[in-house]
Formats: structure tokens, sequence, C-alpha cells
């Protein structure tokens, strides 16, 4: 006779096929990994001592505030008032080139005193004023009015160093100024030249007695600023005739 006996049955949690009877399963109450919390008032974990996120604990540093402090010698109220003002940084005197242009507009006394410290400021604002009233009369001549005024002065300064020999001390800088701010009656003849019929008498008239003012001037200044040419100046006076001439021209024709 069999002997029988008394198996436990087997009871399985919710979720869990029973047909399955090889399948491991997981505890019911796994625990759960929960890192150890400082206590309160007692400072950061001991364990990590490179991490501190006690932020409150921090005490501000004393180098340091909260505005920034200047010294009180980079910034004074008269530092600016010291600056010479932009114009004279750049080389540009006003006042002198004022005076130089009202010494151009007596020809008969011109104070060269007024021209030995050459510029090209003032010839540069007469070429482009001629330019301007050029083009209110319809020509475009920017272009030949520079290139012409570089020529004009290379050709004087070849000239005058030829007359004068050894003894010139004309140099090129100092020419370019001249023949410059001798272009003011130039100037004004192209503004007149706007309200004048073109092709009659009065403007050769017109033309002829501005050139003759160019000439003139610029003569006197050359002669009397540069030695060596006092023996030769009815030469100089014929090149510089020849300049002015050209630019006349392009205000009549």
């Amino acid at each position: 006779m069999a002997k029988e006996f008394n198996v436990p049955p087997v009871v399985f949690p919710s979720g869990v096929n029973a047909n399955l009877p090889n399948q491991r399963r997981a505890p019911a109450s796994a625990p759960t990994f929960q890192p150890s919390r400082p206590t309160a008032g007692l400072g950061p974990n001991p364990n990590l001592p490179f991490m501190s996120f006690d932020i409150g604990s921090a005490q501000p540093s004393s180098s340091f505030s909260a505005a920034p402090v200047f010294a009180a010698s980079t910034i004074s109220s008269g530092s600016f008032e010291d600056e010479p003002p932009l114009l004279e940084e750049l080389g540009i005197n006003t006042r002198q080139i004022w005076r130089k242009t009202v010494s151009i507009l007596n020809p008969i006394r011109v104070n060269s005193n007024l021209h030995e410290d050459a510029d090209l400021s003032g010839p540069f604002i007469f070429l482009m004023a001629f330019g301007l009233f050029q083009l209110l009369a319809g020509k475009f001549y920017f272009g030949i009015i520079l290139g012409w005024v570089t020529v004009a002065a290379l050709f004087v300064y070849v000239v005058f160093n030829m007359l004068a020999g050894r003894s010139g001390n004309l140099d090129l800088y100092r020419c370019l100024s001249l023949v410059g701010y001798c272009m003011l009656p130039m100037v004004i003849f192209s503004a007149i030249s706007l309200f004048v019929p073109h092709g009659g008498v009065v403007i050769f008239t017109m033309g002829a007695v501005f050139v003759l003012w160019s000439t003139r001037v610029c003569t006197q200044l050359l002669v009397e600023l540069a030695s060596g040419g006092e023996e030769h100046r009815g030469l100089i006076a014929y090149a510089c005739w020849l300049v002015y001439m050209l630019f006349s021209l392009l205000v009549i024709f």
C-alpha cells in the first residue's frame, strides 16, 4: 500500500503565472537605496569633503564689493579740458587757413610770412569748392582738377629749381601748398561764371583778370619764400600764368 504525504499548498503572488514553476521571482520587498542625509546643524557629510552645498555657510569675501571701485586719478573733471582740439591733433589749423585766405584776397600786399608753414588743408578745400561750382555748371571735373594741380605743382617746382640753380630751396610740398592757395581767385571766378553768359567778351575779360590775380600772388609768394628766384621773376610768373590759364579754360569752355 502506498504511503500518502501531506504536501502544503503553494501560493503564488498575484500577476505570476502558476504554470512556470522554474521562473525566478524578485523578492516582494526589495530594499531601496537611500543616501544618508546629514543631520540638521551638523554641517556637510564628512564622507564627501570636496562637495559642499551649504550656501548659507559661505561668508562674503572682504576683498570684493558689489560696486566697482575706480581710482580717483583715473577719471577727473579736467582731463578732457586739457585735450587739444581734434582739428589741431589732425594738423588742421583753421585760424591759420583763414589768415592765409584773407592774405590771398589782397593781391597788392601779400603777407608771405603766413605761408611759411605749408599745409594742404586749405588747398584741398579750394579745389573741392572749385569742382563743386563746376558741378553746378554741369561739368564733372573733380578728377581733372586734382590731377592738373599735382602736375602744375610739379611743373612749377622743376622750373623754379632749374632757374634758381643750387641756391634754390623750394620743396615740392611747399610748392603744392602755394599753388593750391592761389587757386582762390579761380574759385571766385568759377562761382561768378554761373551767373554770366558764356561765349561773350565779359567772361573772357573776367577770366583774364582772375588769371592775372592768381599769377601775381603765386609769383610773389614763390619769390619771397624760396631763395634764388628774384632774378627770374618774369619766367616764374610766366610758368604760373600757364598753370592758371588752364584752369580758367575749364571755367570758360
